[in-house]
């Protein structure tokens, strides 16, 4: 077999030049595959076939030969039709027997010649010849330049390519017959096809082969420059994310060869541990680990590895099956939450029952509880007790204000900082699955453009359907049943219907006096003289002073304002300490008055006072922090029957004092008045204080009140108040917020309270003996019966009337 040139050796002298003629003389044929062998050139050529064998075996003296290409290299066997018909004649310096049988041949090309008749095909073939005669060019500047081009192409081809020999550069410079240097230039360079070199040995023109040669070392240029360009766009266009790549790649073998620990498998390993015991549902187990697969065959410098490690750990760190499961202790939870605070019996009742049914069932989905009152009356602060009597968990999410839907439910992870919603995050954070949730601030929820948050709470607090809450973020089934939800709300209006529906609402009222004073005497003044650093063997907080600070200083429902006025206090007290005050400091009424200033708060002197002249009324009003009275004023003037309304009155109100005229003008005369009396008269009629605004019909009765006190000139009993609805009939329609309401009474120093005649079963459920004791109900179905207990109807009645102002006025002074 002969194939491949391994290497080109410089030229010997030309043999046999002048076109001469075998002479009929037969010379074996060598037949190479993909191998062209040019005059005065070398070539090794590997023969392997058994007919090339015998050939090369059989030369005596004589080594010529003659090496001619086969057309198919395919063919194992050629005939002499198979061959090019223009060969080399060649003569063979050396042979070497390989190892494998095959002949290492050393050739040495003579000159061109053409195949003449075959006289023999085996064992190898044998052919007659005829030289080629080349035809020489015409010397001048033209074949000049042609030949300087050729050699400068060449050198420059050998320069840039790092497999040829820059010898070669030398040897071309050096040849001076333009045929030869076509020849070396053709059996030197490796990107011409066989075809390309048989063709060139086919040209005996030597001009035109010179210009053949130079047209395939200028392909060739362009074609190295045209690479080099694009060698040099594709090292520009590599992102540092790729270079960064390779980098760390070599890192991790270096650490793999200085034993240092690969901490991404670490970190690997660690995670897969933690979904394992995380006791998580198959389904999102399944998932995690497929997550996880994902991760450890990314690069920590990929996009999406933080994302994906991020969702992982959120996976991992979930309770899902963690649980406080302790025993519920009945009677001692009873202890804690009576000791954490003080009343609210109704309260208590509803988380003790909701504790013995637990109980008795563990499996028990959690109810959702929404504690509705005033500001100060211990919601947020119950929520922490329930959770010490369960003796689980506790967390407080704070919902006002909250006014994007992905607050509760998460973002989808496609969003750059992506993160769980908070019920999520606050499951991660208390690390079990049945803590008590404090969703705060309930009614102040708000709603934009990015959702509504309180749409997204219908799914969390429906025991039905909480059981496979679906975050955004972890797109998994997380079960919320056993969660306590604890909500607080001030009021109810601005809570969404639905949501309202899920809950079981629990009102808690404001405080009498009396329960603020013991309030303050348990929590707030021993809480208070610690966290101001004072000794409380130097300071003594009597009863009597205690009380004084809850009435004249505080007008709440709650007991916050009442902790801060007491921790104002023993701020004086500290500083007195701080400046050498060595004696107990007894805090007496004058040291109130010191500390804290004048009397903030007359309501009970108020009443009295207003009272004095005809056509003021006291009402009763229920607002979002707690009970308050309200004053109705009426006047009258001359005129010509105008009616005034002032005092930010909504339109609920106005129409109640359209009413209330109308039924007063339409029973003129039960009360000696004309028929026709505001013909003459303008009527005003006003509501302080005028820059709070003020709605509802609850104050119906009392402007009526006020109305005939005016018209009839009879001042209204003194320390008396009143709530309800009236009708165009007379009648008296029952009202809301009745607890608020008559503790607002008492802690302004009513004795009388007027009440519809309906209400009377809200009294005996929500109010305590205790709290009713001083104050007088009455209840009345039509407004006469409001009149007759109102107004004096002797003049001895207005008289003591008189006399009871006085005492007030003068009591309190």
């Amino acid at each position: 077999m002969a194939n491949d040139f391994v290497s080109v050796i410089q030229p010997t002298a030309a043999k046999n030049e002048g076109g001469e003629s075998s002479g009929g003389r037969s010379t074996p044929v060598l037949p190479v595959r993909d191998t062209v062998l040019f005059p005065h050139a070398v070539l090794p050529l590997t023969v392997g076939r058994e007919s090339s064998i015998q050939l090369i075996q059989s030369l005596g003296e004589d080594k010529e030969i003659l090496v001619v290409a086969q057309r198919d290299a395919r063919q194992d066997a050629p005939q002499g039709s198979d061959l090019y018909a223009i060969g080399t004649r060649a003569t063979v310096h050396k042979v070497v027997k390989m190892p494998n049988q095959s002949l290492f041949v050393f050739t040495e090309g003579n000159e061109r010649v053409k195949l003449g008749v075959f006289s023999q095909t085996t064992p190898f073939m044998m052919a007659e010849y005829d030289a080629v005669a080349e035809v020489e060019p015409e010397k001048g500047p033209e074949t000049e330049a042609l030949q300087r081009n050729v050699v400068s192409q060449f050198q420059q081809i050998v320069t840039s390519s790092p497999t040829l020999s820059d010898d070669l550069q030398t040897i071309a410079i050096n040849i001076e017959e333009p045929g030869r240097l076509a020849d070396f230039i053709a059996s030197s360079v490796p990107f011409l096809t066989t075809t390309d070199k048989q063709e060139l040995l086919e040209t005996p023109d030597i001009t035109k082969r010179l210009e053949r040669i130079n047209q395939h070392l200028a392909k060739e240029i362009e074609v190295q420059q045209l690479r080099a360009k694009i060698q040099t766009e594709v090292q520009d266009s590599v992102q540092q994310s790729q270079r960064d790549y390779y980098l760390r790649e070599q890192l991790k073998a270096i650490q793999k060869e200085l034993g240092d620990i690969d901490e991404s498998q670490k970190d690997i390993a660690e995670l897969k541990e933690k979904i394992e015991a995380a006791g998580m549902p198959d389904e999102v187990k399944k998932d995690a680990l497929k997550e996880l697969s994902r991760l450890s065959r990314m690069n920590a410098m990929a996009a999406d590895y933080s994302l994906t490690r991020n969702y992982v750990e959120w996976l991992a760190v979930l309770p899902w099956s963690k649980s406080s499961a302790t025993e519920v202790d009945i009677k001692k939870a009873k202890e804690i939450l009576d000791a954490d605070h003080y009343g609210l019996k109704k309260v208590k009742d509803r988380i003790l029952d909701y504790l013995s049914v637990r109980r008795l069932k563990p499996d028990m989905k959690g109810p959702i509880l929404c504690f509705v009152g005033p500001p100060g009356v211990g919601k947020t602060s119950l929520g922490r007790s329930i959770a010490r009597a369960l003796g689980r968990k506790f967390s407080r999410i704070s919902l006002g204000g909250m006014h994007d839907e992905a607050e509760i439910r998460g973002h989808r992870r496609t969003y750059i900082g992506a993160l769980p919603g908070q019920i999520i995050q606050h499951l991660k954070r208390v690390e079990v699955n049945d803590p008590v949730f404090m969703l705060d601030e309930i009614d102040k929820l708000g709603r934009d453009f990015r959702g509504d948050p309180a749409s997204a709470l219908l799914e969390t607090l429906d025991p039905e359907q909480n059981n496979t809450f679906r975050d955004n973020y972890l797109d998994q089934p997380f079960d919320l049943s056993k969660v306590l939800f604890i909500c607080t709300a001030n009021q109810l209006d601005t809570i969404p219907a639905p949501l309202l529906d899920r809950m079981e609402i629990i009102e808690l009222t404001g405080y009498t006096e009396e329960e603020k004073v013991n309030i303050a005497e348990r929590y707030l003044v021993p809480r208070q003289v610690k966290e101001n650093g004072v000794d409380p063997a130097m300071i003594e907080f009597p009863t009597a002073s205690v009380a004084l600070v809850a009435r004249h200083y505080t007008r709440e429902a709650g007991v916050r304002r009442l902790e801060q006025q007491i921790g104002t206090i023993c701020r004086k007290v500290a500083r007195r300490i701080a400046e050498g005050a060595t004696e107990k400091i007894v805090i007496t009424p004058e040291v109130v008055h010191e500390f804290l200033g004048g009397i903030k708060v007359r309501v009970d002197t108020e009443i009295a006072e207003r009272t004095k002249r005809a056509g003021v009324a006291v009402g009763l009003a229920w607002t979002p922090v707690g009970g308050d009275v309200l004053f109705i004023e009426a006047n009258k003037m001359k005129g010509k029957g105008g009616f005034t309304i002032t005092g930010q009155i909504g339109d609920v109100m106005k129409e109640s004092m359209q009413a209330a005229l109308t039924w007063v003008r339409s029973n003129a005369g039960r009360f000696g008045l004309e028929e026709d009396f505001t013909k003459d008269t303008d009527i005003h009629i006003h509501v302080p204080a005028g820059a709070i605004p003020k709605d509802g019909p609850s104050a119906g009765v009392t402007m009526a009140t006020a109305l005939v006190s005016l018209l009839t000139n009879t001042p209204v009993h003194p320390l008396t108040a009143m709530t309800g609805e009236i009708t165009l009939s007379g009648n008296v329609l029952p009202v809301g917020g009745i607890k608020e309401k008559f503790l607002a009474a008492k802690r302004a120093g009513v004795r009388d309270v007027i009440l519809p005649l309906e209400c009377k079963q809200q009294v005996e459920e929500d109010l305590t003996p205790d709290q009713i004791e001083g104050v007088k109900i009455h209840y009345a179905t039509q407004i006469e019966e409001v009149l007759a207990v109102a107004l004096p109807k002797t003049v001895q009645e207005a008289v003591e009337d008189e006399a009871l102002r006085e005492e007030v006025l003068h009591a309190t002074a």
